[in-house]
């Protein structure tokens, strides 16, 4: 029962994101999508270092069902908040909904614009660069290290932490002219702290620079991030830009789980380490394929030139 609910939960999260990320370019001006992308991403933050804190507080003063419990009421409060937000309408693509058609029209639109295309396909090789590594925090911790649960857990607030401060510095100063700039920027400080974390030695100082590392990487993840999505955002309109976003999010959710088929043996054949090592490599030669190609390298450039809410058109 436990595994159903955590795959309702999933297939709903599937849809909660490419809406909310389609939903905002009706509700913000085109020059503060970046911002307000930023603002989103300190929520997303705060709340991945608020919950677990409180989580652990009143695992201790209530029992479990009444705490798995406050999740579904947790939900029903979000819900009925929405109740108070206006969103506007927008012209429909057709009459009647078919997810199967819905999913090839996007696929279409993300494949005929060939900046974007491109920029997918470096996205997804940094997610099969880098998550495997990233899911192995603790052990990293724990085996590598020698830590305790209380250090594994520390390593996971101090990302999330720098998370929460790249988003700030995101929404403050978002005026960016071109905005490659920062994404390439951030995934070569991602791809060092990440190689460097894989080299570090086995003490306490050498925690501390892993700890260190680990907040820098989690401060750069949203000049990467968020800066991207606000392109993809305003580079389709928004009666279709729901359908691009379902296809994008699916695309980069999918190196993930690959990634990890091949993380545990080759954490247990060559090391934990290794991974963080292997992780940064693949992640600076992302971020070097991003810059070396004309065609994303000049994208937000004419974007912004255009000034367009669809180039999909130009391809």
């Amino acid at each position: 029962m436990i595994f159903v609910s955590l795959l309702v939960r999933a297939l709903a999260q599937t849809f909660q994101m490419p809406t909310i990320q389609a939903i905002l370019p009706t509700m913000v001006p085109g020059d503060q999508l970046t911002r307000v992308n930023g603002q989103l991403g300190v929520v997303n933050s705060a709340n991945m270092i608020i919950a677990p804190a409180l989580g652990a507080v009143l695992f201790g003063l209530m029992p479990m069902p009444l705490l798995i419990l406050l999740d579904v009421l947790g939900a029903i409060l979000g819900v009925s908040l929405l109740l108070f937000v206006s969103i506007p309408e927008n012209r429909l693509v057709g009459t009647t909904v078919h997810v199967a058609q819905d999913a090839k029209v996007g696929w279409h639109l993300l494949r005929g614009n060939r900046g974007l295309w491109y920029m997918t396909l470096i996205g997804m090789l940094t997610t099969f660069a880098f998550m495997p590594a990233a899911s192995m925090y603790p052990l990293m911790t724990m085996r590598y290290f020698h830590g305790t649960v209380g250090q594994a857990g520390l390593i996971e607030v101090v990302y999330f932490a720098g998370s929460l401060l790249g988003g700030l510095l995101i929404s403050v100063f978002d005026h960016f002219r071109d905005r490659i700039h920062p994404i390439v920027w951030g995934m070569v400080v991602i791809g060092v702290t990440f190689g460097l974390s894989g080299v570090l030695p086995r003490t306490e100082n050498g925690f501390l620079w892993f700890l260190i590392l680990n907040g820098v990487a989690g401060l750069a993840w949203p000049f990467f991030n968020t800066p991207l999505i606000a392109m993809y955002q305003q580079s389709y309109a928004p009666e279709t830009l729901g359908r691009v976003m379902g296809i994008l999010n699916a695309l980069m959710s999918l190196p993930g789980p690959v990634g990890l088929i091949f993380a545990g043996p080759i954490a247990d054949r060559f090391g934990v380490a290794t991974l963080f090592v292997v992780a940064g490599i693949g992640v600076l030669l992302a971020a070097g394929v991003m810059f070396g190609l004309k065609i994303t390298r000049e994208y937000d450039r004419q974007l912004q030139a255009d000034g367009s809410s669809d180039l999909t058109k130009r391809g």
